[in-house]
């Protein structure tokens, strides 16, 4: 039986919530005869090994929090590295290493494991890193510019394979390495779960849209109160829902509070269940970022999600996923610079339910189609196999 060892810093779980795609591909593996050793983080003072489905996670005590200061999460990430590369000697060897990023920094692990134990590695890259920290301005120093593009660069060199999340991931990568194994594998559409209570859009007189996510400086939360505030000035029946947690949370509320929005419900995060009900009120899901270009090749989980729930999707971003709703007539962009033709935008669909029923249905279609969990676990695994 093949051995992987699966290096996640963020691993979660349905029940956690977030983020489950490596829990979907290490599902995947095992049902494909591999057996998983995952190295993953918690928020705990001590190490634990839990068996979840059969697959071995081994949680190690780094603590991390969207709250943290950079400073205080490259520390949390490097901690991971050695912590990680200390527990991998003690594993049984394996056949392949996957890593995922972000970090970007679970490459090092890789590295170690190839050079110094001749483990091949797959790379996934779910964002482009150095590039986003560059482009919001959080990293300036030249130094740490060079050594962060030299380090990834060493990164995608030394994988046998590189597993992108979307088109514009992978002409990013293309533009900074010479590799002829790339593969683009998106995040995933679980149509089984989340189009298994379908809303009745009839029932209702508010029109809901539904926020599910990271409330950080890349999200662009305030985009969404702006496009609320319009829709009270223009006396639409919306309602805003907005789903998680962050650093900018406590300032989006209080901006919120400060323009009386009251077309507003902030919610905390919650679980896949807990998303699954509150989804199921909604009409709409968007999809917030801010107006930088390499925000545009973003592969977002909540995307796919609301395909899989047959949401309208709503996107900010001029990149593939406004390709994807404009293409397929499951949604619609609107200017992240200018929130003043939002209520235009949405009100042929609160006043043509019809057409919004038509929107929802090719959104699922379009995430049955294209981005199906179980046709891409296959793709990942097949990958891995040979």
């Amino acid at each position: 039986m093949k051995r992987i060892l699966y290096i996640h810093q963020y691993f979660k779980t349905p029940e956690e919530g977030g983020a489950i795609r490596s829990y979907h591909i290490a599902k995947g593996m095992i049902a494909h005869g591999l057996e998983i050793e995952m190295i993953t983080s918690h928020n705990k003072r001590t190490y634990e090994l839990k068996i979840i489905e059969g697959i071995r996670v081994h949680y190690l005590p780094v603590q991390y929090s969207n709250n943290y200061s950079f400073s205080r999460r490259y520390f949390s990430f490097f901690k991971f590295v050695f912590a990680a590369i200390k527990i991998s000697r003690r594993l049984q060897q394996s056949d392949v290493c996957y890593a995922t990023s972000t970090p970007l920094t679970v490459g090092l692990i890789a590295l170690w494991l190839k050079w110094r134990r001749k483990i091949h590695y797959i790379f996934e890259v779910r964002d482009l890193w150095p590039d986003a920290p560059i482009q919001l301005g959080i990293i300036k120093s030249n130094t740490i510019k060079w050594i962060a593009l030299n380090l990834e660069k060493t990164i995608y060199k030394n994988a046998d394979k590189i597993i992108a999340l979307s088109p514009g991931i992978k002409a990013g990568l293309d533009r900074k390495v010479n590799h002829s194994n790339i593969s683009i594998i998106s995040n995933m559409a679980d149509i089984d779960f989340f189009s298994k209570r379908s809303s009745n859009i009839n029932a209702k007189e508010e029109f809901v849209i539904g926020y599910f996510g990271a409330f950080g400086m890349a999200n662009h939360i305030e985009y969404i109160l702006y496009v609320a505030e319009e829709c009270l000035g223009a006396k639409l029946p919306v309602k805003f829902k907005l789903v998680g947690e962050g650093g900018r949370k406590k300032a989006i509320e209080d901006l919120s509070l400060s323009k009386g929005l009251n077309n507003i419900e902030f919610l905390p995060h919650q679980n896949r269940e807990q998303v699954l009900d509150t989804m199921r009120e909604a009409d709409a899901c968007f999809i917030s970022f801010l107006n930088i270009p390499v925000l545009e090749t973003n592969s977002p989980n909540k995307f796919f999600e609301s395909l899989a729930a047959g949401k309208l999707c709503i996107v900010n971003t001029k990149g593939w996923l406004r390709e994807l709703v404009e293409e397929n007539q499951c949604g619609f962009y609107t200017n992240p610079e200018d929130s003043s033709e939002f209520p235009n935008l949405i009100q042929r669909f609160i006043n043509d339910r019809e057409l919004l029923k038509t929107y929802q249905n090719n959104a699922l279609e379009l995430g049955k189609s294209r981005f199906s969990k179980d046709q891409l676990v296959k793709k990942v695994c097949d990958l891995v196999e040979k």
